[in-house]
């Protein structure tokens, strides 16, 4: 912001001018107001003088008349260009001690009712973030600046849910609702994250959020799937397919979950008894089950930092799709360095396995309340291709785990 304030305070000068140019005035009309008052003094001494020599017989009439026109005279030459006429001052404290407290007042004013904050946050954001937690830091100055933005609560909601932070989610998308309104898309995403923030435990205040969603708009995609998860949880089979089946209806074609879903379907129509009718792409994405080898390693500083007992979290997340993992394993500080592997079969889910997405990150968090989604050191993979041939992939805990 230092080019904000150099132009403020190159304004700052100018009003300032206005207010000292008055006294640089006042001073040369003093001065020129004293050389008049100087020059009349020594007119009237002249005189004075002229009037002694006349009465002591020293200077005729005649001489002392024409000493007074030259007196007279000399001092109309010093005063001529000097007739301006007097007018009223404030004298230099009052503009001095204006110019002093215009600075001051208007800078209170400014900080008081100004923008500053928000010419800040303009600023940072015109930068790209570098990570993910930047990204969120900024989303939270952004709504502490603008309160009433329900964009700003609405992408911080969802930079929440890619943090695996969904009871702050869930207080952001609450927020959007009460600025934007209960539109069904918010509400679905309010519901998501509720669902998630209490364990995945169903609840007559979800069923109302994704019922009033869905009301509002029968297609609400994030409703859908909700609602698709939590049946196929409470092993209600045919209900999760009836929403999965809906959900795939209106998803683009070229949307990457598709799969995904249609695996969820298969396995719900397994547990029911029924034929899975996979496609062939389903199929041959069953078969070509993934499985990753990882390694596990803390960085020797944060060694230091961390107890034995504190829980070790390694799981996988997908790159475009969902928010929550999908594949987890549990750990100890003390069992590092580890090796394990993440595939399918350790899949969160049955319908999110690893084989439904072609791309994904790794992520190894220490968290000393066991908390999979909130800890103090972390470790990440860059993005991983699961459709080709998968190495050993080393994971190392290298630095703090910044909300």
């Amino acid at each position: 912001m230092i080019d904000f304030w150099i132009a403020a305070g190159a304004l700052l000068l100018v009003a300032l001018a206005f207010l000292l140019l008055p006294i640089l005035h006042g001073r040369r009309a003093q001065a020129e107001e004293d050389r008049t008052a100087l020059n009349v003094a020594l007119y009237e001494e002249r005189l004075a003088e002229l009037a002694a020599q006349h009465a002591a017989g020293t200077l005729s009439a005649e001489l002392m008349e024409a000493g007074r026109a030259d007196a007279a005279r000399e001092l109309l030459d010093d005063t001529e260009g000097s007739d301006t006429p007097r007018v009223a001052r404030l004298g230099r404290s009052v503009p001095l001690a204006v110019a002093v407290l215009v600075p001051l007042i208007a800078y209170g004013l400014y900080m008081h009712w100004g923008s500053s904050d928000k010419l800040e946050l303009a600023r940072q954001f015109s930068e790209q973030p570098r990570t993910i937690e930047e990204m969120t830091a900024r989303l939270e100055k952004a709504v502490q600046a603008q309160p009433d933005s329900a964009e700003a609560w609405y992408f911080l909601g969802r930079t929440y849910m890619n943090q695996e932070r969904p009871a702050d989610a869930a207080k952001a998308f609450e927020r959007v609702v009460g600025l934007a309104g209960r539109q069904p898309e918010l509400l679905g995403q309010w519901a998501q994250a509720l669902y998630f923030a209490r364990d995945r435990q169903w609840t007559a205040e979800l069923q109302a959020l994704t019922d009033e969603a869905l009301k509002g708009d029968p297609q609400e995609v994030t409703s859908l799937g909700l609602l698709g998860i939590a049946a196929f949880e409470d092993q209600r089979y045919q209900d999760a397919v009836r929403f999965w089946e809906r959900l795939v209806a209106v998803l683009p074609e070229e949307d990457p979950s598709r799969d995904a879903i249609r695996g969820g379907i298969a396995r719900a129509r397994e547990q029911m008894g029924e034929p899975a009718d996979a496609s062939p792409r389903q199929s041959e994405a069953k078969s070509a089950a993934v499985t990753l080898q990882v390694e596990v390693a803390l960085d020797p500083e944060v060694a230091k930092q961390v107890s034995p007992g504190d829980s070790v979290f390694v799981f996988a997340r997908a790159v475009s799709g969902p928010a929550i993992p999908l594949a987890a394993k549990r750990l100890t500080v003390a069992d590092l360095p580890a090796r394990v592997s993440l595939g399918d079969a350790d899949a969160m889910m049955p319908s999110l396995k690893l084989s439904n997405f072609g791309q994904i990150t790794l992520v190894a968090r220490v968290s000393r309340e066991g908390n999979a989604t909130k800890g103090e050191w972390l470790g990440q993979s860059g993005t991983l291709d699961t459709t080709g041939d998968q190495s050993e992939v080393r994971l190392t805990i290298d630095r703090a785990d910044t909300p």
